[in-house]
């Protein structure tokens, strides 16, 4: 009996030694973490599909060490403009955000979430996670005490929804339309619009009792589920003012620290799963309702080129006013101008099977973004950024259980 006994504790001890060696040990607290976490979304505007997927999978990945409890949007924190800062107090661990409604912190919060006739979703997760995106963006919401993962994009912006047809720029005169983003709204403006911002969850009446002719807000599924083919009778296309709507996880730091390598390294994995099944979810549905838009009786009425060419030069004039006067903001829009030019050879030769596009006159805004960032002193550091990624990339060193998590996915040696 002795000899048993003797023998099944030097298993034990084996079993437990090979498991501290590979970094699978229990976590020594008694009990797993548990973190607040509140979408930014209402249940009518599902775009929170995206945020309960990214809480339900770190659930199973981190079980047993982290909880994570999944709030509806105003649960919480009442209001979408108070998060960025709930977020930052601690007073939640975690939370989604729509970058562009922090522009009013920093100019370049707006270009991580959707700019003006700017990056596609294929485009957003390339630059993301295989040309410095990421590390980019987290070193801006680093200034504020937060870790940040994009985590959900969907396709191109429904457009804007109208109670009068819009087909060229000056059909946008005297009208009053809620459009979200600085520099859409700028646009907007340029066009002879009147750009009004108010909350998603106010669209709706909004244009039933006519205090404004048109609204935008997302893609087809979410514009259906918030009411819109009841008040507005024209769909106006293309979506210029959002190409490729990214949304976040916003992470207070000091929490986020406290967590063990292993977890951390999982939110960066969730996030990119998150990521693409969001795409892929949110880019099927508009198919289906695309279709009851139109079945309901709601007219689509297309800008015409003339208009389209003016919003992009108006967008790209923004982006270098915009450039001149925030290091952070010329940092991430030369990033991504240099992203474009990478990759627009091989776009070129593989049309028309290809996707996403490049944006027309890349090479003269790219030309003026370079010189910006160049006066900034942010050139180098963006290029050596995008080397290092790349080279963690390429070699697949993948980051090992026990070792320090440092960076998406691969650990430097």
């Amino acid at each position: 009996m002795k000899k048993k006994i003797a023998f099944f504790l030097a298993t034990i001890l084996i079993i437990a030694s090979v498991v501290g060696i590979l970094g699978w040990a229990p976590s020594a607290q008694s009990k797993a973490v548990k973190w607040k976490y509140q979408t930014m979304w209402v249940p009518s505007i599902t775009l929170w599909r995206g945020d309960k997927y990214f809480g339900d999978l770190m659930n199973v990945l981190a079980a047993g060490e982290l909880e994570i409890q999944y709030f509806q949007g105003g649960t919480l924190v009442k209001t979408s403009n108070e998060i960025f800062d709930a977020v930052v107090a601690g007073s939640i661990q975690m939370a989604t955000d729509w970058p562009s409604y922090w522009e009013g912190k920093n100019t370049a919060f707006g270009l991580i979430t959707s700019y003006p006739v700017w990056l596609t979703p294929a485009d957003y997760m390339l630059w993301f996670w295989q040309a410095g995106g990421l590390e980019l963006a987290q070193e801006l919401y680093a200034k504020y005490g937060l870790v940040w993962y994009p985590h959900s994009v969907t396709g191109p912006e429904s457009g804007q929804r109208s109670n009068k047809p819009i087909y060229t720029g000056d059909d946008y005169k005297d009208v009053k339309m809620r459009q979200c983003g600085r520099v859409q709204a700028q646009i907007l403006r340029d066009l002879g619009g009147a750009a009004i911002f108010m909350p998603g969850a106010e669209i709706y009446l909004a244009l039933s009792r006519g205090t404004i002719d048109a609204g935008e807000f997302s893609v087809p599924e979410c514009d259906w589920s918030m009411g819109f083919q009841e008040v507005s009778k024209f769909w106006v296309l293309p979506g210029w003012h959002q190409p490729g709507p990214v949304s976040g996880v916003m992470i207070n730091k000091k929490a986020f620290d406290k967590l063990p390598d292993r977890i951390k390294f999982m939110f960066k994995e969730a996030a990119m799963a998150s990521m693409m099944w969001s795409w892929t979810y949110f880019e099927y549905s508009s198919g289906e309702y695309t279709r009851k838009f139109t079945d309901s009786g709601i007219k689509t009425t297309n800008l015409d080129d003339a208009t389209l060419d003016k919003i992009h030069f108006r967008a790209y004039e923004y982006m270098i006013e915009d450039a001149e006067k925030n290091p952070d903001y010329a940092k991430l829009a030369y990033s991504q101008a240099k992203y474009f030019k990478e990759i627009e050879e091989w776009r070129r030769i593989q049309s028309p099977f290809t996707w996403g596009r490049t944006p027309p006159k890349i090479d003269e805004l790219y030309s003026k973004l370079e010189a910006i960032a160049k006066k900034h002193g942010v050139y180098d550091s963006v290029n050596t950024l995008e080397r290092a990624v790349r080279k963690r990339m390429e070699s697949q060193q993948f980051w090992a259980l026990g070792s320090k998590y440092v960076e998406n996915p691969i650990a430097p040696k």
